[in-house]
This record gives structure tokens, sequence and C-alpha cells, in this order.
């Protein structure tokens, strides 16, 4: 996994040598301070010796201050190297959920994808970020102080290597069980996102219905989990700290102690003792930064096992090699066409239609019928299982994608508006487009007329979701938005469910007359909405039960003359 990453650290290889080279001169100057501070001490003090005291104490903070400045300049690149690592692992993320398609996205839940661009690649952005920093610093500063301290004494050095065998088996125990409760933890931290982006999507529902104390307990709950998970995880780093921290200061007991009988003895020289005091903090010290990386990666491994499982997953739908250009007509046909969002859940059933371009096609069913997912498969948002799909006489498969989707325009059941103006949402159908097209564009979705009275008509800010829009409102906005775009081909997936059977009827006129050279494709409820059209489609469980117009369905069709006539009667008892 760990291998994936190194693309996105190209643009940044200068500070992955830069910032080792400054951190390991910071290195060197620290392994010389010591040794000259015993030297003070043994040559110049004891010695009585003040011009040597003074030379070597100038010295020392000439070193000090490379040291510092080394220092300085590595955190500075180092800094910058993982931040800007972090902002490219998080762009090729994000670049790759724009080419999943929807059966791809229903692999992750909302939430945990938001989670792994931020936290999780904030883990790896400062282990990386440590990495860099501690990395190169921490074995070379173990080996020169080890070096040195055995220079100076190797008996007494003895007392350190005791302690390895111990910080080591601190350091296997956090990998082999922390890697698990990091898991498991970000699994817990995906749950309490779900539920804030749950509730804060719904909070007026929430409210409508008064269950505000049921999501708090919902909240808390999820919560309480993650807070246990949290400790969990902590549990093995809490009792690390403090053992590792435990053993370097019994070390420094223990030198003090046989160092000073050697001193006593006079086997060893006092400033020889404070340098070799210092090289074993500093010995102890490198430990401390291995251990403090080794717990950085393993929180990072699990972060980076859920990167990885984004950017390893492959799109089931891309473009092929040899694309035969632009959509030509708005001609559709499926051939024996089935398609199933897991093995055994086959929700369309050996689909066989053909509709010319420029005709209006209705599509009627029953929830769960297959009516969203049969039109989904024009644009190639889900790809069918068996069959073929062919629009402009080719395959859907033969086109680039980019030319595919330009060439359809749809308006799903969801209607997403963004931040922005209503101008920028609207030219989301054509970049370039003009105030005389959006107004085209809005007359004919009805909605010219609320967009003027708003108080600063295109450009109105609108909230995020078009939250200051109602239903219909926002509807109105997105059939415009398609319809800017002049496709070929328009799919309407109940986009009218939220106007009144008035705007309907203006919409589906505005159609005929302005719009009549493209193909439409009308998903309703209501047989009002499509009962105009050239044909209609009758869907039942996956299956075309019916093809054909309003008065032929309702000689010979039983589906549509059922639905029709318990229409017909709510619109009487209404009356």
């Amino acid at each position: 996994m760990w291998k994936n990453l190194i693309p996105y650290m190209k643009k940044y290889r200068w500070g992955m040598v830069v910032g080792p080279a400054l951190l390991i001169g910071e290195v060197v100057c620290e392994i010389f301070i010591p040794l000259m501070m015993g030297n003070i001490v043994d040559k110049g003090v004891y010695a009585g010796d003040v011009g040597y005291v003074v030379r070597m104490s100038l010295c020392m903070v000439l070193v000090a201050m490379v040291s510092l400045t080394c220092g300085i300049l590595a955190s500075r690149v180092s800094s910058l190297t993982g931040i800007g690592f972090g902002s490219e692992l998080r762009r090729a993320m994000f670049e790759k959920l724009q080419h999943y398609s929807f059966k791809n996205i229903d692999n992750f839940s909302t939430a945990s994808l938001v989670t792994r661009l931020t936290n999780d690649v904030t883990h790896i952005q400062n282990a990386f970020m440590m990495g860099i920093r501690l990395l190169p610093r921490a074995p070379v500063m173990l080996i020169s102080a080890v070096v040195m301290a055995l220079a100076i004494n190797r008996s007494l050095s003895g007392v350190f290597f005791v302690a390895l065998p111990i910080l080591g088996v601190m350091l296997y125990t956090g990998g082999v069980f922390g890697f698990k409760r990091f898991r498991v933890l970000f699994k817990k931290m995906d749950r309490v996102n779900s539920v804030v982006q749950e509730n804060l999507i719904a909070m007026r529902v929430v409210k409508a219905f008064v269950r505000e104390e049921y999501e708090t307990g919902k909240f808390n709950d999820a919560n309480e989990a993650l807070a246990a998970a949290m400790m969990k995880a902590e549990k093995l780093m809490i009792l690390m700290m403090p053992v590792m921290q435990f053993t370097i200061y019994g070390c420094i007991i223990a030198v003090l102690w046989f160092g000073g009988k050697l001193v006593a003895v006079g086997s060893m020289r006092t400033g020889q003792l404070m340098s070799f005091v210092s090289y074993v903090g500093q010995i102890m010290g490198s430990m401390m930064m291995l251990s403090m990386i080794f717990i950085q990666l393993v929180t990072s491994r699990a972060a980076l096992s859920r990167v990885h499982e984004v950017l390893s997953e492959t799109p089931d739908i891309a473009d092929l090699q040899t694309a035969c250009g632009p959509v030509k007509d708005g001609s559709i046909r499926f051939e024996n066409v089935s398609y199933a969002y897991t093995p055994g859940n086959t929700v369309l059933h050996d689909i066989d239609l053909s509709i010319a371009s420029g005709e209006t096609v209705g599509i009627i069913g029953s929830t769960g019928s297959g009516k969203s997912t049969l039109v989904q498969l024009i644009p190639r948002l889900y790809e069918a299982t068996q069959g073929r799909v062919l629009v402009g006489g080719q395959d859907v498969r033969s086109y680039a994608l980019n030319d595919l989707r330009n060439g359809v325009a749809m308006v799903l059941q969801n209607n997403v508006l963004f931040s922005g103006t209503i101008a920028q949402n609207l030219r989301w159908g054509k970049q370039d487009a003009t105030t005389e097209e959006m107004e085209a564009a809005c007359k004919a979705a009805g909605a010219l007329d609320f967009v003027l009275n708003m108080p600063n008509g295109f450009d109105t800010e609108l909230g995020q979701g078009g939250v200051n829009l109602s239903g219909g409102q926002k509807q109105r906005l997105c059939i415009a938005r398609a319809l800017i775009k002049h496709p070929s081909i328009l799919i309407l997936d109940d986009s009218t469910s939220a106007v009144d059977m008035a705007t309907d009827a203006v919409i589906r006129a505005a159609l005929r007359e302005s719009y009549h050279d493209q193909t439409t494709l009308i998903i309703a409820q209501r047989i009002d909405s499509v009962r105009d059209a050239d044909k209609i489609v009758v869907m039942e469980r996956g299956r075309i039960e019916d093809i054909g117009t309003h008065e032929e369905l309702l000689a010979r069709c039983r589906v549509y003359k059922e639905v029709y006539n318990s229409q017909q009667k709510g619109v009487q008892s209404h009356a």
C-alpha cells in the first residue's frame, strides 16, 4: 500500500532530500556538543585554562546556532512537503471519485468517503511529515550517540543495551494489536459522521416530527461507541509511553550510579561522565522518536488501508481506446437488456425497446419496477449486465463518456442544486449560456416568473442544495438546467412530481413546441403527465408489460387501466 503513495510524492521529491539532509546536519552538530562540554570540564575547568574554556564555549554556541538553523529549516521544508503531499493525495482521491460509476459509489457510504478524504488523509499526511522529520534523524542520532558512548566507556555502555529489548517488545506489541483497533476506530468515526450528516440534511423532518430526542440518543450511541473504540485503541499507547519513559530514566539513573563509582575510583573523568549521560539521553531520545514514528505508522496504516480502497477501486465503466465521436441523433434501442445490482438481485429482465429520434416516450410503473434503472443505462451511469443499449445507432460503450453524456441530459428524482447563484446552477447545462438562453429555458420549465421575482433575479444566491427554494421551484430549475443543454436525449425521471398539474401541463406543452426535435423520456407517477406521449411503456417487476398510446393501453393493458382508474377516482373524489 505504501508503494501506491509514491506517485503523489514526486512533486515534492526535493523536500524529501533537502529536509533529511538538514536534519542530519542538525544531528551532527548535536553529537559534538556533549563531547565539547566534557572537554570544557576536563581540559578547561580542572586545568584552570580559562582561554580554553572561552574558546570551546564560543565553539559550542556556534555549533548550537548551526544546529538550530538546520532544525528550523528542516521543520519548514518537512511541513511544506508533508502538506503538499497530503494535498496531492486528497486531490487524487477526489479525482478518482469523479470517475466512479453509481455502482462504485454504492460500495461506500457518503460519510465514509468524506472521512477518508479528510481524517484518514490527515493521519497519513502527519505520518509522512513525521517520517521526514524524525525517520532520518532518529537512526543517525542513535548510531552516532552509541558510537560516541562506546568511545568514552565500553563497560558503562552495557546499561542502555539492556533497555533496547524492552523498548523493542513494546513497539512490537503496539504494532500487532494497534492496527486492528485503529481500523475499528475509523469505522466508528464513519458512523458518527453518517449520523451527523443525516441529521443536518433532514433537520426539517426531525423538527416536524419532534424527533430531536431520538436523534440525540442515536448520536450519543454512535459517539459513545467511538469513544470506547478510541479508548481501546489508545490503551496500548497509554501503556507504552510510561514504560518507555521509565526505561529511559532507569538507564540514566543506572549510568549515574555506576558512572559515579567509576569517577570515584579514577577510572573515568567527571567531564566524560557528563558527556556519557548526554549521549545516553540522546540514545533514549532516539528510541522515543522511533516509538513515536512507529505509533504514527500504526495509526496511519489503518487510515492508508481505507484510502487504498478508494484509490484501488476500479471504475466498472470506462472509455474504450477508440470512440465513435459525438451522439448523432436521439434514437435509442434496448436489445435483450438485463441489469443486476448484485448477483442474484436482477432488477431488469430482457428489455427490448426501440425509440425513434424525436419521440416523446412516457414510462409508467409501480415503485421498484425498474424505471429509473432503465433510463440510467442510457448515459452509462450503470452498465447493462446483459444485452446492449444503443444510442444514435451505436452501442453506448463505443462512445467516450463525455461525448455520450453531453448528448444526454437527465433530471433525476432528487433535485440537486449547488451553492452559488441561479445563473451558476443553470450554466451547469451550458457554461457559456447567455441571459436570453437562460430565460428561454426557464420559461419552458415554468420557472421564469419566480426567478425574475427573486431579489436579484438570475444572480440570486442559493443556499446549499437550494434550501431557500420550494420543492417545485427546485424541480423547475433542474429542468431548465437540462433544457439549456439542448441535448439529443432528455430524461425526466419523475421530475414534475412537486409541481401542480397546471404547471406540469405548461412544461409538457413547451417541450412539444420548442424542443420537439429531441428525444424525451418522461418517467411519471401521474398518467396525465404522459398521456400525450408518442408511446407509453408500462413496466412491472423489471419487465416491460406493454407498449402503446394512451388509448391503446386503456383498451388492452390491465396494469395501465388499473392505475388510470385509481387516479381518476382520486381526482373525482378530490373534486
